[in-house]
């Protein structure tokens, strides 16, 4: 036993200087695991920490000169790949563009288009009898189909469009500089006066990075002369004088004011056919119409009814302003360009769409409501502007139906005066809404308020008919 005891006693030791070896082993590779993870979790940090700081890599020089979005890719390959996504055609229930397959011709190689506005609602025929866009008028696509659309279209058959449409439809920044020997201004003014297609040998790519960016330090600025004259016109309506929006603009106002470059009412001022932004007297649609009333401006003169009339272009930028996000300091880009998170970097999603189908990005960053709640409330609006603006309609296509017939029944310009120019009122309170790309969602109020001052002057038009002389006469004949 004692031998047996002994025996044991030996053992015991040695197997527990094992166990402890063991023991040791392990926490000394779990040591080095650690080490080794928290090492590669450290470099991890660093490289975003750097990547932060870093926001871009310079893979090439960029220049005041370089036009090509592709060449700003190399350097800005997040920022591109959104760029290039600006192809989609996706619609949503009140706006945005569905493909619509077309047979290419050599005079228009497209396959594909948005759908026809003027399919979708005849209505607008009426309304703009006698203007080009009675011929084609279909629903915007993308900022990547800007260029060849322009080019396309059938208004372009109908009106020599001139090299003023350049400005919203390229990237005309150095089209400016070479024009104008490096004065945009002077540059700008000349290409305003070319034919559309002598002007489009001038440019080469949809609106770019160069369009809205200084190329060397990213910053964001404005190239387009009309909306430096145009901003500063309206400052000066507010008591603001000498205002230079590259200088006095704030960065937040600049994420509004680069797309309020293009996105706005307009007009081609004089025989230079200058655009010109009519702010003077500010941005809500009665100082728009002062202003054209002032200037003694018409698009056209109203095939059937004889009326010189005015057709709104696309004012998102003065809708925005009259609305609830804008007095809350929310820009253009906050919501039509949300910022997203790329690694350890914070972007500007340059995929340009409605913030309706990036709702998570671009309405839940201030509201904490659910998706499907935030969709129901914007289309709710919607709803109501759009049910609003077919009234509007009706009672304008009943005006211009009275005119014409006051018209075939002899009454002269001077009896119909009158219902001509509240035609041209209500044509464009109307079309204000009509054009402009969010049905009411930027200024919901302002919307429907527009539209009840259209059809008043609708019925004060007819009203107008009703009691003139020479209508009077006519009646009493029969």
């Amino acid at each position: 036993m004692e031998n047996e005891e002994n025996t044991v006693s030996k053992k015991a030791p040695a197997k527990s200087r094992l166990y402890g070896g063991k023991v040791v082993v392990s926490v000394a590779f779990l040591a080095f695991a650690a080490a080794i993870l928290g090492l590669g979790l450290l470099t991890n940090i660093l490289e975003r920490k750097n990547e932060a700081k870093n926001p871009f890599f310079r893979v090439v020089e960029l220049t005041d000169d370089t036009t090509d979005p592709e060449v700003w890719g190399k350097n800005f390959p997040l920022q591109y790949d959104g760029y290039k996504k600006t192809v989609d055609q996706v619609r949503t229930r009140f706006g945005g563009s569905e493909a619509v397959h077309k047979t290419p011709k050599d005079s228009d190689p497209r396959s594909m288009v948005a759908q026809s506005r003027l399919e979708e609602d005849p209505r607008l025929k009426t309304m703009w009898d006698g203007y080009a866009f009675a011929v084609d008028f279909r629903e915007e696509r993308g900022h990547a189909f800007m260029l060849e659309d322009q080019m396309f279209t059938e208004r372009q058959n109908v009106v020599k469009q001139p090299g003023s449409c350049i400005n919203c439809h390229a990237s005309a920044y150095a089209a400016y500089k070479k024009l104008g020997g490096g004065d945009i201004v002077a540059g700008f003014q000349a290409l305003n006066k070319l034919p559309y297609f002598e002007a489009k040998k001038e440019i080469s790519h949809p609106v770019a990075c160069i369009d809205c960016h200084d190329s060397q330090t990213m910053a964001l600025r404005i190239t387009r002369p009309a909306f430096m004259d145009g901003i500063k016109a309206y400052k000066a309506s507010q008591g603001i004088q000498n205002y230079d929006v590259n200088r006095d603009a704030t960065r937040q106002e600049m994420r509004s004011y680069v797309c309020g470059q293009c996105h706005v009412e307009y007009y081609f001022k004089g025989a230079d056919k200058q655009l010109t932004y009519p702010w003077e007297k500010g941005l809500k649609v009665e100082n728009i119409m002062a202003y054209y009333d002032e200037v003694k401006h018409k698009d056209w003169s109203h095939k059937q009814t004889g009326a010189e009339v005015l057709k709104a272009q696309h004012p998102e930028f003065e809708m925005f302003n009259q609305g609830i996000h804008s007095r809350a300091g929310v820009s253009c880009a906050d919501c039509h360009m949300p910022y997203k998170r790329e690694g350890a970097m914070k972007i500007s999603d340059h995929h340009v769409r409605s913030p309706l189908l990036n709702i998570s990005q671009s309405c839940q960053t201030c509201h904490s409501t659910s998706e499907a709640e935030l969709k129901f409330r914007a289309e709710a609006i919607q709803e109501r502007t759009f049910n609003m603006r077919n009234i509007a309609m009706d009672a304008l296509v009943q005006l211009i139906d009275d005119l014409r017939k006051a018209k075939e029944r002899g009454a002269t310009d001077e009896d119909l005066a009158a219902a001509r120019d509240f035609q041209r009122k209500a044509q464009f309170y109307l079309d204000f809404v009509e054009a402009e790309n969010s049905m009411g969602f930027h200024a919901p109020a302002e919307a429907v308020r527009i539209l009840g001052e259209s059809v008043n002057f609708t019925r004060q038009g007819q009203l107008s008919l009703k009691n003139g002389k020479t209508l009077l006469a006519t009646a009493a004949a029969h």
